[in-house]
């Protein structure tokens, strides 16, 4: 027995826990919608070598380091380079994410690779009773389309039904009326329920639809 090998497997059993929520989310919605989309039956039959574990604050540089690889990527056609440099402090300087982890209530899900290597994040925390706001999910660029979108996402619910206690839950999110991940929102069940102009400082807006979801009760 060796350190090595308790590494590797708790690994394999992290990734085993998560491929049975992603397993466990998608029959949800097919039973809600009678059948799979072809896309979740792409994902759900093939191997996913993935671990996803929550962050704590010693990890706010690296959530910072994985956003600027991917936050202005994601928004260079959609944002100024103005708006997109005010939005990374506003939301990704390591002071700010430690405080939105330690006074905000935030909880970040950060996803490895096979090879051990961080890929993407997710963060959500709650808004109101019942209601729970999904802040922040983004998977790098050469890491998309491989299902870790999906898994960071089936994470979140699952925290979600975690701290709801059984009880009926409702996720919301922001997403830009122009962001291409509109189309994964409504895969993964998602509709929109309104939509908005939202100011965040320095003259800079965010022009979004707020997404939701609905979570029955057990």
């Amino acid at each position: 027995f060796t350190p090595q090998s308790y590494d590797k497997k708790q690994r394999l059993l992290s990734g085993l826990v998560f491929f049975n929520e992603i397993s466990t989310f998608a029959t949800e919605k097919a039973n809600y919608r009678n059948e799979p989309t072809p896309e979740e039956e792409s994902f759900l039959n093939k191997p996913h070598p993935m671990n996803i574990r929550k962050a704590t604050l010693d990890d706010c540089p690296l959530i910072h380091e994985l956003a600027g690889k991917v936050f202005p990527k994601t928004y260079e056609k959609i944002l100024s380079p103005e708006q997109i440099e005010y939005m990374m402090e506003w939301m990704y300087s390591v002071p700010n994410l430690h405080r939105q982890m330690a006074e905000e209530a935030h909880t970040y899900y950060i996803a490895y690779d096979a090879s051990g290597q961080p890929c993407g994040y997710v963060s959500i925390r709650p808004e109101a009773e019942g209601l729970y706001h999904l802040e922040k999910i983004y998977v790098l660029p050469e890491k998309q389309k491989e299902g870790y979108g999906q898994a960071l996402f089936a994470r979140a619910l699952g925290h979600v039904k975690e701290a709801a206690g059984g009880a009926g839950a409702a996720v919301e999110l922001n997403v830009n009326r122009d962001n291409p991940a509109l189309g994964f929102y409504r895969k993964m069940g998602m509709t929109c329920a309104r939509q908005g102009d939202f100011p965040i400082g320095n003259g800079f807006f965010m022009n979004d639809y707020i997404m939701r979801i609905e979570l029955p009760s057990r």
